[in-house]
Formats: structure tokens, C-alpha cells, sequence
């Protein structure tokens, strides 16, 4: 009991996208999961820490009391949590995690009329978050009923239960195939760090801050590129200029070469090809972009 006592337990999603999310930031920062025979706990090899597999609406609940110290969770669940219990905005999100991205919408039948929110006052819409629909619709004077679903939300105006509805939505696919078209948006979430109430003891606090510095690094390598180019002496100072996100590059020589000179660069910022194109026109030549496996700083 003491073993388990020393170890960070962290809730996780057991399966779906979240799940999949989590697993992979977790592996990216260099951690291994051994698996429990029931598929409900796992240990991470490196770290002393335990992984919790759960429904996604029960681990804000397992962090707020306790249970785990730390969740990865959508941030509209934890929002959600929130305002049905009168929490404030507990449990924390301590740091965003740059998957599983989506938008909270109101959305409604197209049948030929793009329907505007005013035009939604007093009607009925059907939501699995009742909680920040609630709250978006006192935020903008307005009052409708709220029809609370689990699940098959996009149905509820073909069945007749609601006028509209407030979803997730990630690519849009789902409404349009259930002919809905976007009304407004709601809430813009995302996967979260979330963490309990309260000071952690020290030991617990270390091992959060070891495994908090590989995941501020796996994050920070995914969206950053490192790129080396060649170019003139002269157009050095411009071409570092047009770097994006790139404090200032390293300076190498060319053998042989007096008037051109290499430039690295780790960039934090996407490196799309018209700044390959603007780099090049400002003077650049043997243009290299690569991918960043691990960064620390």
C-alpha cells in the first residue's frame, strides 16, 4: 500500500480518440505501459507512475476528490464537471496538450435557411453539455429549453425532441451528413492536464515536474521544425528575420566559401512552403526543414 501510495496516479479515457491521444503524447515522451489483466490500471515503466482507465465524464470527478491527482481530459468535460457541481473552474487544467481539438456548436436544419441564434429564443435544444449551453445562452440573453441527450444528439430535430442542438464538432461531417447546418459556436476545447485541489506532497510534486518537463518537451518538439540553408553573408540578417518563432540561428562557414554562409535554426513556429518561398526569394538556397524528435530546455 505504501508502493502505491509513493506512485502519481493519472486518469486517462479508456479507449477512443482521447485514449488513443493520451497513450501517444505519453510514448513520445519516452514512457512505456505495462497493462493490468483487467485493462482498467497500467504502469508506466520509467516514471512511478500509475495510469487509471475510466469513462471520460468520471475523471474530473476521480481528480476533484482525489482519486488521481492528474487527468488528461477534454476540456469541455472538465468545464462541463464544473458548472454541474458549482465548482468554479475545478479541477485546474494545468496544460493544454494540442490534441483531440474540437468546437462545442449549435447547429440546426438547413431546409434552405440559414437559421441565426435569435431565431433559436424560446425553442428547444438538444445538448450533451447542458451546462455550458446553459451558460452561453444567459451570457447572450437568451432563453430556450434545454433537452439533455447522452448520446445521438444530431438526431434529436429528425425525431423531433429539439429545433437544434449544441454538439462537438471536429470536422463537421457528422452534421452535414444529418443535414445541420452551424448556427454558432459555443466553446472551443481541446485535451487537458487537469489536476486535483491542493498542495501534492513533495515527492509526488517531483515526480509531476519530471514527467511535466517531458511533456512541455514532447509538445514543444511536435510543433517545432529545425531548418538549415545556405546563404549570402550580406542577406544573413534578413533571412534570419523571416525565420519563424527563431530567437537567433547558429552561423557556420562554408569551406571555401567567403561570401556564403550556413544558418540552423530551430523554429517553433509551422514552416509552411510560402516562407520556403519568401526565404529563398530573400537570397536562401540548399533549403532543409526537418522534423524535432526530443527537445528540452
Amino acid at each position: 500500500m505504501g508502493e502505491m501510495n509513493d506512485r502519481l496516479r493519472i486518469a486517462i479515457q479508456k479507449n477512443g480518440r482521447m485514449a488513443e491521444g493520451s497513450i501517444d503524447l505519453l510514448k513520445r515522451c519516452g514512457l512505456h505501459i505495462s497493462y493490468g489483466r483487467n485493462d482498467l490500471y497500467c504502469r508506466v515503466n520509467e516514471l512511478p507512475v500509475d495510469l487509471l482507465l475510466a469513462r471520460d465524464d468520471d475523471i474530473p470527478n476521480f481528480v476533484q476528490t482525489g482519486i488521481c491527482e492528474f487527468g488528461i481530459v477534454g476540456d469541455n468535460v472538465r468545464r462541463e464537471y464544473a458548472l454541474k457541481n458549482n465548482l468554479g473552474d475545478e479541477p485546474a487544467a494545468v496544460m493544454p496538450l494540442n490534441f483531440a481539438s474540437c468546437r462545442l456548436m449549435i447547429a440546426a436544419p438547413e431546409n434552405g435557411h440559414q437559421m441565426t441564434l435569435r431565431e433559436l429564443n424560446g425553442k428547444r435544444i438538444a445538448t450533451s453539455h447542458p451546462g455550458l449551453l446553459k451558460e452561453f445562452l444567459e451570457r447572450n440573453n437568451m432563453e430556450a429549453k434545454i433537452v439533455s441527450m447522452r448520446g445521438s444528439v444530431e438526431l434529436a430535430p429528425r425525431l423531433k425532441l429539439a429545433e437544434a442542438i449544441c454538439d462537438l464538432v471536429s470536422t463537421g461531417a457528422t452534421l452535414a451528413a444529418n443535414g445541420l447546418a452551424p448556427v454558432t459556436q459555443v466553446f472551443t476545447s481541446g485535451a487537458v492536464l487537469i489536476r486535483t485541489p491542493g498542495t501534492l506532497p513533495a515527492a509526488k510534486q517531483a515526480i509531476y515536474d519530471r514527467l511535466a518537463q517531458r511533456l512541455q518537451g514532447a509538445l514543444t518538439a511536435e510543433q517545432s521544425k529545425y531548418i538549415m540553408l545556405n546563404a549570402p553573408k550580406a542577406s544573413v540578417k534578413a533571412i534570419s528575420a523571416l525565420l519563424p518563432g527563431c530567437d537567433a540561428p547558429t552561423v557556420i562557414p562554408l569551406e571555401g566559401r567567403d561570401d556564403m554562409v550556413a544558418l540552423h535554426a530551430v523554429c517553433t513556429k509551422t514552416v509552411f512552403w510560402d516562407m520556403m518561398e519568401r526565404l529563398k526569394a530573400a537570397g536562401a538556397s540548399g533549403i532543409l526543414v526537418v522534423p524535432i524528435e526530443k527537445m528540452m530546455a
